[in-house]
């Protein structure tokens, strides 16, 4: 764990620039629907927001081969941008990113694929983030760390120490592999570090940077992880 405080901010999409449980469910139901299989239960609309597509759908049909490569050619041919409609941006996203960029260098690392292009336009994003990973970039998706050591190295030598910021285990999980400091957000996962809207992160971080007078050195030892993380629980601390 970095011992600066944090000159990099590594943001998650699903869950804390957007709410997309809702397009999220809808693009696993068309690819169900064109199966001729039901509708996603709760608890796996649950994994539909958390996980990569390629992950949903080996927890879906992964004890059947062929049906999981026939989910994942399916997949492939459905359009994903009659659901960004669904997709509702957290308030005053582009503000809070603006507030960000002033002060911070911007990445998001998400779990998200072939998506990523259609979902910046659509949300005039395309120049907000200095770099940009997905699942397609690394070997492996979150919650093994690859892309948020993708976004360091994209970020270069002036990116000396990164703060990620997400909504779910996986992402704890992740930049704790990584050994970056992490804000959770919202209440899907538990960790000392928490703010309940992506607009509290700024104020978050500078309160961090000077509380009680503590030098910079010190600030980001306070994003640090305080219990091991195991298995595939809610803590992530």
């Amino acid at each position: 764990m970095s011992t600066r405080a944090p000159d990099a901010i590594i943001l998650d999409c699903d869950g804390v620039l957007f709410d997309s449980a809702a397009a999220n469910v809808a693009f696993y139901n068309a690819i169900l629907e064109n199966l001729g299989e039901a509708p996603l239960t709760r608890e796996q609309e649950g994994a539909a927001h958390a996980l990569s597509s390629p992950q949903v759908l080996e927890e879906l049909f992964g004890h059947d081969s062929s049906r999981y490569a026939a989910a994942l050619r399916v997949a492939a041919t459905i359009d994903y941008r009659p659901f960004l409609e669904l997709m509702a941006p957290v308030d005053g996203l582009h503000d809070v990113l603006d507030e960000l960029r002033a002060t911070y260098r911007l990445a998001m690392a998400t779990n998200r694929g072939r998506t990523i292009p259609d979902l910046l336009r659509e949300f005039d994003l395309e120049e907000t983030f200095d770099v940009v990973v997905g699942i397609l970039d690394v070997a492996r998706p979150k919650p093994h760390p690859d892309m948020l050591l993708e976004c360091a190295r994209r970020l270069g030598p002036a990116c000396r120490s990164a703060v990620y910021v997400g909504d779910s285990p996986s992402d704890g999980m992740a930049a704790r592999a990584a050994g970056m400091g992490f804000v959770a957000v919202g209440d899907r996962c538990d960790h000392p570090v928490r703010i309940g809207h992506l607009r509290e992160l700024a104020d978050l971080l500078a309160r961090e940077r000077s509380r009680d007078g503590v030098p910079e050195s010190g600030a980001a030892e306070r994003f640090a992880f305080v219990s091991p993380v195991v298995g595939r629980g809610r803590d992530c601390s």
